[in-house]
C-alpha cells in the first residue's frame, strides 16, 4: 500500500464528511423501541458509517463515529453516557466489518463481514454495558438498578429483574436488531451508491493504492 496522494487525501476527506454529516442526521432521527427503556435509542446512524466502512477503510468508519456522537452529544440525555457507548459499540460493529470486507470485494464477504460485526457489536455492548455503561450510567444519576428494572417492567418487558437480565433481555437483543437492520439496508444500496464512493479512486487504480480500490 502507498502513500495517499494530496488529491486522494482531499477526497478521503470530503466523503467522509459527507458520510459524517449523514450519520448526524439519522442519529438524531432516533427512537425507542418496544420492551426497551427510554434512555435506549435506535436510530440507523450505523448506515452511512458502515459504508465509509466498506469504501473508505476502517478509519474513515471511526472518524464517523466519533463526529456523529460529539455532534450528538450537545442534546444528550444521558450525559454523554449514551454518546460513549454508542462509539464504542459502534466501532464494534464497523471496524470488523470493514476490516474482513476489504480482504475480499464480494458479496459473500461482505455478508460474512456484517455477521461478524453484529456479533462483535452484540458482544462488546453486552460486557461494556454490564462492566462499565451501566455503572457509570446508576453512579451519574444515583438510579439504582431497581430503578432500571423498573423502567424497563414499565415498558412490558418483565423478563428483566436485575443487571444480568437487563444485559440479556434487552441489551443483546437491541444490538442484534441494530446490526440486522443496518446489514440489510447497507446490503441493500451499497452496490448502487459504490460508484459514487469510489467515482475518483477508480479512476487511479493504476498507481497501486490499494485501499481505495472497489
Amino acid at each position: 500500500m502507498k502513500k495517499l496522494t494530496t488529491r486522494q487525501k482531499t477526497n478521503w476527506i470530503a466523503k467522509t464528511g459527507i458520510l459524517a454529516a449523514a450519520a448526524i442526521i439519522l442519529m438524531y432521527m432516533e427512537f425507542s423501541l418496544p420492551l426497551m427503556p427510554g434512555f435506549l435509542r435506535f436510530d440507523v446512524s450505523e448506515i452511512p458509517v458502515l459504508l465509509a466502512a466498506f469504501a473508505l477503510g476502517p478509519w474513515s468508519a471511526v472518524a464517523i463515529e466519533f463526529i456523529k456522537n460529539v455532534a450528538h452529544y450537545p442534546v444528550s440525555a444521558t450525559a454523554g453516557v449514551g454518546e460513549i457507548a454508542n462509539f464504542v459499540v459502534g466501532c464494534a460493529f464497523v471496524v470488523p466489518a470493514g476490516v474482513i470486507y476489504r480482504l475480499h470485494h464480494s458479496k459473500k464477504t461482505a455478508i460474512v463481514s456484517m455477521a461478524a460485526g453484529t456479533l462483535m457489536m452484540t458482544v462488546v455492548g453486552c460486557l461494556a454495558n454490564y462492566f462499565v455503561m451501566i455503572p457509570f450510567y446508576i453512579k451519574v444519576f444515583n438510579m439504582p438498578i431497581e430503578a432500571i428494572v423498573g423502567i424497563t417492567n414499565e415498558t412490558g418487558n418483565t423478563l428483566v429483574n436485575d443487571l444480568t437480565t437487563l444485559i440479556v433481555f434487552v441489551f443483546a437483543p437491541f444490538n442484534l436488531i441494530k446490526g440486522i437492520v443496518v446489514s440489510f439496508i447497507v446490503a441493500l444500496i451499497y452496490k448502487r451508491i459504490s460508484p459514487l464512493l469510489h467515482k475518483e479512486y477508480t479512476k487511479e487504480k493504476t498507481a497501486g493504492i490499494s485501499e481505495e480500490k472497489t
